[in-house]
């Protein structure tokens, strides 16, 4: 009784199966690459509610703010605040590449690289883009579209326009964004019956990891993978809790009150598995449904830190391995490029090193085929990568409800000091608050 006591939180069974993981992946290396449809099976499962969450919350939110000039001023200071973090994120991969040099002494000739290794993103970074193609991307072919194709900025501007709608629509609007909020409990259940799979997800995972790339990758590339969970943990702790501290609340505090879904989202190595899980939290903590309900899908496309740090951390790292110098005005160009490539990737595994190939255009002396000593770690960074991500954007989401002045911070304090509360429980048992 007394084990099975111990085994019962959700975040202690996540934290067996990446242990189980890790074990499996390493002693039969083929039967661990063998069971990462586990992971992929629990991703799908989360994400199949995503796109219905997103779209009920934010409609509802809009339905009820009502004031379409507030709305129009929490997405200004959105896309502000996300722009000065990213910047800041970028900064600072740049900043501790350039001070560490976790490439130097590699020594190594890109000539003799294999480049079919790389050639696969690199041919998805090469099919870049252009700002009227991404603005048109934006749109849906079809309402029904925008949740089938799981793109949440196309789920997110069908939401707006629906909100948008119920206001102009009185009683029948009420009652629309009373379906909403009805609707949304519904997928917020069955999200709480899929996360109990979290356990078995992080085990499958990580046994992939371990199995298809190996311990020996992660030791051969330590200082490069060391030096940048070193770097995200420092800007969480450090900037992230400078911002945290500003508006009133622990960044610690904050950490742990989310770490159920920072280990399910270690497991899964993807930050959209808990995207709906953190908006449930988020609302408890005290920020406003509306709030909630539009800066968190936008920060999933827009701030993504840990992604920002290791664009640039990574980039300074193939060109010191392979002795590539770097001038200012490269290192320049680069951070204003990363600004841009970065606001393509999403909390998908994957993306992230897809969005560094394209980052690398920016270096001509840098060849593609460099990218090929990263494929065997950047597993293991995505994992870091979609924590910082996650971290970066529920303390975004309640910096900006108290901006708005739409966050109960008498009540972010309460659920703050009396702690994590398991989601698993939370959207079983208990209603989402207004």
């Amino acid at each position: 009784m007394g084990l099975l006591k111990v085994l019962r939180p959700l975040w202690v069974q996540v934290l067996v199966g990446v242990a189980l993981g890790l074990l499996v992946g390493a002693l039969w290396p083929t039967f661990g690459a063998a069971l990462k449809p586990l992971g992929d099976a629990f991703v799908k499962l989360i994400k199949m509610a995503v796109a219905p969450v997103i779209f009920c919350t934010v409609a509802g939110g809009i339905a009820r703010m009502g004031d379409m000039k507030a709305f129009g001023r929490l997405g200004l200071r959105t896309l502000v605040y996300f722009e000065v973090i990213s910047t800041f994120a970028l900064a600072i991969g740049l900043i501790v590449g350039e001070v560490l040099h976790p490439g130097a002494g590699f020594n190594i000739n890109p000539a003799t690289l294999d480049p079919k290794i790389a050639a696969g993103y690199a041919a998805k970074a090469a099919h870049g883009q252009s700002l009227v193609d991404y603005l048109m991307n934006l749109i849906p072919d079809s309402f029904v579209g925008a949740f089938a194709g799981g793109d949440l900025l196309q789920v997110l501007v069908v939401a707006i326009l629906a909100g948008f709608a119920c206001t102009q629509m009185g009683s029948f609007g009420d009652r629309a964004a009373a379906a909403f909020d009805s609707i949304a409990e519904l997928f917020f259940g069955i999200i709480g019956v899929v996360v109990r799979l979290a356990p078995i997800a992080a085990f499958g995972a990580m046994a992939f990891t371990v199995g298809k790339f190996g311990v020996a990758s992660l030791v051969q590339l330590g200082a490069l993978v060391g030096t940048f969970y070193l770097t995200s943990l420092l800007f969480v702790l450090i900037v992230l809790g400078a911002v945290a501290a500003w508006s009133g609340f622990s960044i610690l505090k904050f950490l742990a009150y989310i770490r159920d879904e920072l280990l399910i989202v270690l497991g899964a190595s993807s930050s959209e598995a808990a995207l709906p899980l953190i908006m449930a939290k988020l609302q408890r903590l005290g920020a406003g449904k509306g709030t909630v309900g539009l800066v968190v899908p936008t920060g999933y496309s827009f701030n993504l830190d840990g992604t920002n740090i290791y664009m640039t951390l990574a980039t300074l790292f193939l060109a010191q391995a392979t002795n590539t110098p770097l001038s200012l005005g490269q290192e320049a160009s680069l951070l204003g490029v990363a600004m841009l490539t970065s606001k393509g990737a999403s909390g998908v595994s994957g993306a992230g090193f897809i969005t560094l190939a394209a980052t690398l255009a920016v270096i001509p002396d840098l060849p593609i085929s460099a990218l090929a000593l990263l494929v065997g770690v950047d597993r293991f960074m995505s994992a870091c990568r979609a924590l910082t991500n996650f971290v970066g954007n529920g303390v975004g989401t309640l910096v900006i409800a108290r901006w708005e002045g739409d966050l109960d911070r008498a009540k972010l304090k309460a659920e703050l000091d009396r702690g994590p509360v398991a989601n698993s429980e939370v959207l079983l048992e208990e209603p989402l608050p207004d």
